[in-house]
């Protein structure tokens, strides 16, 4: 049972038998985020004192620039878990392919792949908003003891072990999920540790947030116009208030507890779409599953979408599960 103001260490052990392979790795691995995170978090809340803002002046494989902030969660996120011998792969949205790690036995023992987003919303650094990290854990499925091959991290989202992000904010918070729930968990800066705050996280059933750029509005398919100008007139309960921070952690964070809708869905520009499934849109799909809201592409379930590439990227709608349902009426009576 969980209880108020539970440390994360406290909460991981005594939870540990409800993971169908129990043998403390997937603890440890829980417990090596969360140090990253801390370590992230810290030099977060130096930027302006320190030489971290701004863009490092390369571009990452997305061709999008990368932050200095993006570049140091990267590797502190990826030393982390190296160093811990808990994984044995590595893919980021920063890194061009993924990683294999072998152990001080120049094996591949262990059992766990992970997939991050180092630093959501990096961009957002300069100008002191909310960003965040993302992850999701997958059990390999080629043998114990030999390298891992593309095949163990095109998975499919329903194969997920574990999933999180980490939001830095006004506060630091862990929202994790192993499939038994979402729990969210407060860091107190001045002990170094991470406290159950926020038990059982689910998404109201309906809501009235919507987050999307309305900035692209004339690139976005007609079902996407549609919804937005359903959100947008008055009648009902409606009109329902326009929230867009431009980071995925802060804005999904938000409506899993306020109740809302995010979309990023494809566009003119982007007709495959924006986020990437494998780093963004499968770990928050099973966050919002587990919290009792929706994921999906407009048309299909995004934990059952198969990956064909590593930065393969997808539309995303997700939140709460009446207004997401009421996104993919949407769609799919544009595209009749």
């Amino acid at each position: 049972m969980a209880k108020i103001n539970q440390s994360l260490g406290e909460f991981i052990i005594e939870n540990q038998e409800e993971f169908k392979y129990s043998s403390g790795e997937l603890s440890r691995l829980i417990n090596s985020i969360r140090l990253a995170a801390k370590v992230v978090n810290h030099k977060v809340n130096k930027a302006g004192l320190v030489d971290i803002l701004g863009a490092a002046g390369d571009m990452n494989v997305q061709g999008e620039d990368q932050q200095k902030l993006d570049v140091f969660a990267n590797e502190v996120f990826i030393n982390t878990l190296t160093n811990r011998e808990i994984v044995c792969g590595i893919a980021s949205e920063e890194e061009d392919d993924f990683i294999t790690i072998k152990g001080r036995n120049q094996k591949n023992d262990n059992k766990y792949v992970v997939l991050m987003d180092p630093l959501d919303g990096s961009s957002n650094i300069d100008v002191n908003v909310s960003v965040g990290t993302i992850f999701s854990i997958f059990r390999r499925i080629t043998p114990s003891g030999t390298p891992v091959t593309i095949d163990d991290f095109l998975q499919p989202g329903v194969n997920q072990v574990a999933a999180g992000y980490i939001v830095y904010g006004t506060s630091t918070m862990i929202v994790y999920t192993t499939g038994h729930g979402v729990n969210g968990f407060t860091l107190n800066p001045a002990i170094g540790t991470y406290y159950l705050s926020h038990p059982n996280m689910k998404f109201p059933e309906d809501g009235h947030i919507y987050s999307v750029n309305e900035g692209n509005y004339i690139h976005f398919p007609q079902g996407v116009k549609d919804y937005i100008k359903y959100c947008q007139q008055e009648e009902d309960d409606r009109p329902y208030t326009s929230r867009y921070i431009g980071s995925l952690v802060s804005d999904f964070h938000r409506n899993m507890i306020k109740g809302g809708i995010y979309i990023y869905p494809n566009t003119s520009k982007n007709p495959e779409g924006k986020l990437r499934l494998l780093y963004e849109c499968n770990p928050m799909a099973m966050i919002a599953e587990q919290a009792g809201g929706k994921a999906s592409n407009g048309f299909k379930r995004i934990l059952e979408i198969q990956p064909t590439t590593l930065h393969q990227r997808v539309p995303f709608f997700s939140g709460s599960t009446k207004m997401v349902e009421k996104a993919e009426e949407f769609m799919k009576q544009a595209a009749r």
